[in-house]
């Protein structure tokens, strides 16, 4: 365990040392037993341990608390009540709208020691099987309502689709980057308002994610890039051809588009906040760049001020750019560079949104940067429920902050972090599940075949 502290920032790091030592010595005398059998009937053992998908054994989970200080605050009205009550309407005329489910995991709640553990169910929305297209759906209309010269009461899907703009509206091309799910998202709003997209992958990302893209009318294609560099050559694309980049990431001299995708991103907030009824005490979050947290935790910080939720962030060892930037502390961002390859793949951003970055610095209090094999953990338990509590689908993920709160309440090496967040039996927790099996074959590697074992 390794802790420091200053004025402003806490630093936990658990090495869980006791329970790697322990696994490790459990493994090894699985693996004598496997090496004897394998010797009995003549077969190899090479690749064993790449198939049990153990991962980097020096990969910890590590935390970063940062208290705030009185003064200027990020400013987060542009995710209050005007602007929460414009993403909804829009959403709400797109005909295939409907809010997602909240599961109240209530028995798995009970056998882990908290009050109450609710979580968002967004593989559902819109047949997508990720959230993403409320951003960008949201992001694409106030662009044509701007393109066309319409009124801001004029923005709703049905105006949008009037025939008398048809022929404007195809010559707009859109293009972005993506792993998967955002791309998807640009997609289907392509296809909803009659436009042609472009999207583009990092190398190593999934084949079924592209398929799914090219399935809803978009051209996509894999890059020789990692997600970063994707971005980039996007917006060279889009500069170069007149195209317009919707990216949920925002750099110098492009922040109008990645600003409405996360206003877009609030009805999310908004549906689960009247669905838990009585406010959350807390609330897990996993970021890539940053644009969803970002969004959360600005519209429970414009809406409850003060009394906001503890929130914490949550990203995977190997992508963990916000948790480096936070654990600096030193006003610069924090980039994690060259390839990345993480099982969560919609996670796997090594660049933060400079404009999420604002907002959570200054409202989220936890930063916490997690081995892949929690995540895993987080699938399986949400696929296999306790009692009465319902089964959830959930993707790599989606899955990882229901797999930290296990991990919090029932590893003893983690009870420092545990009470430092202030989980305990008077926790009511919310948690998000961004996406479903958006790769099936990677989901049943880690449900059916045990890759990433949490033990």
């Amino acid at each position: 365990m390794l802790f420091s502290r200053n004025s402003h920032i806490y630093v936990y790091q658990a090495k869980t040392a006791e329970k790697q030592k322990e696994n490790r010595e459990e493994y090894r005398i699985f693996f004598l037993q496997v090496q004897m059998l394998c010797a009995i009937m003549r077969v190899s053992t090479s690749g064993y341990d790449r198939w049990r998908g153990r991962g980097n054994m020096n990969e910890s989970i590590k935390a970063v608390h940062l208290t705030h200080t009185s003064g200027a605050l990020s400013d987060v009205s542009a995710f209050g009540s005007s602007a929460t009550a414009h993403a909804v309407s829009f959403h709400c005329g797109v005909p295939s709208y409907e809010p997602t489910p909240l599961a109240d995991l209530r028995h798995l709640a009970a056998g882990l020691g908290l009050g109450r553990l609710a979580v968002k169910d967004e593989s559902v929305r819109f047949g997508l099987s990720s959230f993403k297209g409320l951003g960008a759906s949201y992001a694409v209309a106030r662009y044509l309502s701007q393109y066309l010269g319409l009124s801001e009461g004029e923005m709703t899907y049905e105006h949008l689709t009037q025939p008398e703009y048809r022929a404007q509206l195809r010559k707009v091309t859109l293009v972005t980057a993506t792993d998967g799910n955002h791309g998807r998202g640009i997609a289907w709003t392509a296809k909803i308002f009659g436009l042609f997209a472009h999207v583009f992958m990092p190398k190593g990302s999934s084949a079924e994610r592209l398929a799914n893209i090219r399935g809803l009318g978009a051209e996509a294609s894999f890059t020789t890039y990692n997600y970063d560099d994707t971005v980039r050559h996007a917006a060279n694309l889009a500069k170069e051809k007149g195209w317009v980049l919707v990216q949920d990431t925002a750099f110098e001299g492009y922040t109008e588009i990645p600003l409405w995708i996360m206003q877009g991103y609030t009805t999310l907030a908004h549906e689960a906040a009247e669905q838990y009824g009585e406010a959350p005490t807390h609330i897990f979050l996993q970021a890539g760049v940053g644009s969803l947290p970002g969004a959360i935790t600005g519209y429970f910080a414009a809406h409850c001020g003060a009394e906001r939720p503890v929130i914490t962030i949550v990203e995977p060892n190997r992508a963990d750019c916000i948790y480096r930037t936070a654990a600096a502390n030193d006003g610069t961002p924090h980039f994690v560079t060259g390839e990345i390859s993480s099982i969560m793949a919609g996670l796997s951003c090594g660049e933060p949104n400079p404009i999420a970055w604002e907002i959570l610095r200054d409202h989220a209090d936890h930063f916490v940067s997690v081995p892949e094999w929690v995540a895993a953990k987080g699938m399986r338990i949400l696929g296999n429920p306790i009692g009465a509590d319902p089964r959830l689908v959930s993707g790599e993920s989606g899955a990882v902050t229901t797999g930290l709160v296990a991990e919090l309440m029932q590893n003893r090496s983690l009870d420092y972090l545990r009470d430092r967040i202030g989980l305990g039996k008077d926790a009511r927790i919310l948690c998000i599940s961004t996406e479903g099996d958006t790769d099936r074959a990677n989901y049943r590697r880690v449900v059916w075949d045990g890759l990433y074992p949490s033990y």
